[in-house]
């Protein structure tokens, strides 16, 4: 029942442990999905128009891992939508008619039409006709950023819900526009899709950089770096750029969260943002023993006016109190502060591997830059840590409410399902998800370090012949 206990944790604990993991675990290969899609529909329209097979083998090549991504680790997303009714039924009860509809959509249409013309690309080699062929890739590619779509607008909601009415103690949604256009989901969209691109452009980087400095097909892997760069470049730039706007919105919508990201207990005009801190993450020791600020900087960012207005944590505090009654509406202010941080300096990482390897693709010389190549390779576990740290900032920063400003999260859990239940399956899912972790990650660099291999045999009309199989 609600609130039983099992060695000191409640059950809500291992309830948002549970869910926490298994989304954790999902988007680490969401976004190498969305991203590796669209970089693989790329390289099959390049070998279309052009009919050079170098780039038919490097289709080949990044669609094996694309595939592997999918089968070992998207599909982990069904087990998300069963948590809804079984540890949090109460949540479902009570806003199902509301977050259901975008999650039904994305598993009626989205994902339906992502896993179809994925098979039909799998198995149209040399069957279907050139053009259609290449048709499927791209509408794979288009089903995964529809399936962005839903989950962002029904995760959107719970960040600032829209759109709905509250009858006979459930709520109802009344204007599915309102969520479409809900300001917290067109931020959080484009941010999490530029993420995928990121992700999926490092990468492509890295194994392109592993080849060139093994020497294994370097002329042609150069042009995947190409590739990669030319797409981690801008990428890497802009979601630096909705981030901050994503905060905007978020200092509008979810001040507590915003003010928790920076530990500001209280209202600054201007407001300095920290770039690092020690100590000042409680209530009872607000006031860090050291710290770097810049000066006006979090304004910047949270309000796009240099001398804006942040609202600090006890004065949101004291207001919440007033709105909805007595209780810590505080999240953990250090997981938000350092979840922040590691996700802008990582990406600020990455947008200067990038530029140095744009620099070194300018000049010819990347594929004789053998710290470039290194560094690339390691790089590709960035964009994944940057993802984890964006989710947990998004997740823990909206703490204690699961629906904000709507239903408290510890109103949430299911009130049949025991401690001891969810704790077993945490133990499950850790277990199944770590051997499906290691088994993809072996899988994953296996085929990431295969040669090309020789160029494919083609019929007369320059198709691969269906003998070709992944």
């Amino acid at each position: 029942m609600r609130g039983t206990v099992i060695v000191g944790v409640s059950q809500l604990d291992l309830a948002r442990l549970q869910f926490a993991a298994t989304s954790i675990y999902h988007f680490l290969f969401v976004p190498v999905t969305i991203g590796l899609a669209f970089l693989v529909a790329i390289l099959q329209t390049v070998w279309h128009r052009r009919g050079d097979q170098d780039y038919l083998r490097l289709t080949r090549f990044f669609g094996t891992l694309l595939l592997i991504n999918v089968a070992v680790g998207v599909v982990t997303g069904l087990v998300q939508e069963f948590q809804f009714g079984m540890a949090w039924s109460s949540y479902s009860r009570f806003v199902g008619d509301v977050f259901g509809a975008p999650l039904a959509i994305e598993g009626l249409a989205a994902f339906f039409l992502e896993s179809t013309f994925l098979g039909l690309w799998i198995f149209g080699w040399g069957r279907l006709p050139k053009g259609v062929h290449l048709a499927t890739i791209w509408i794979v590619a288009l089903g995964t950023v529809l399936s962005a779509v839903f989950i962002m607008a029904a995760n959107s909601w719970m960040q600032h819900p829209v759109g709905y009415v509250v009858t006979s103690g459930r709520a109802e949604l009344t204007s599915i526009w309102a969520v479409l256009v809900n300001p917290m989901f067109l931020w959080s969209l484009a941010h999490v899709l530029l993420a995928a691109l990121v992700t999926a452009a490092s990468l492509m980087l890295a194994v392109s950089a592993w080849h060139l400095r093994h020497r294994s097909d370097h002329e042609i892997f150069e042009r995947t770096a190409r590739l990669a760069l030319i797409v981690l470049v801008p990428a890497a730039f802009l979601v630096m750029l909705v981030g901050s706007e994503l905060g905007v919105s978020g200092d509008h919508y979810q001040p507590m969260k915003i003010a928790a990201g920076e530990a500001l207990w209280n209202t600054a005009q201007p407001a300095s943002f920290t770039l690092f801190q020690i100590g000042g993450f409680t209530v009872n020791d607000q006031t860090p023993s050291f710290a770097i600020k810049i000066p006006h900087l979090l304004s910047f960012l949270a309000t796009n006016s240099p001398n804006g207005k942040v609202v600090g944590m006890n004065q949101i505090q004291a207001q919440y109190e007033r709105q909805y009654g007595p209780g810590d509406y505080r999240p953990n202010v250090f997981i938000a502060f350092w979840s922040i941080r590691g996700m802008a300096y990582l990406a600020g990482l990455v947008f200067l591997l990038s530029l140095w390897g744009a620099w070194l693709l300018r000049r010819k010389k990347i594929a004789d830059s053998r710290w470039f190549l290194r560094l690339a390779v390691w790089a590709v576990i960035l964009p994944f840590v940057m993802n984890t740290l964006g989710w947990v900032l998004t997740e823990n920063g909206r703490q204690p409410w699961i629906v904000q400003g709507l239903q408290l999260t510890r109103n949430a859990v299911s009130p049949s399902v025991s401690a001891t239940t969810l704790a077993l399956s945490i133990v499950v899912f850790v277990l199944i998800y770590g051997v499906m972790a290691l088994v993809d990650a072996a899988l994953m660099i296996r085929f990431a370090r295969k040669p090309l291999g020789p160029p494919p045999e083609l019929d007369e009309h320059g198709v691969p012949v269906p003998a070709m199989s992944y």
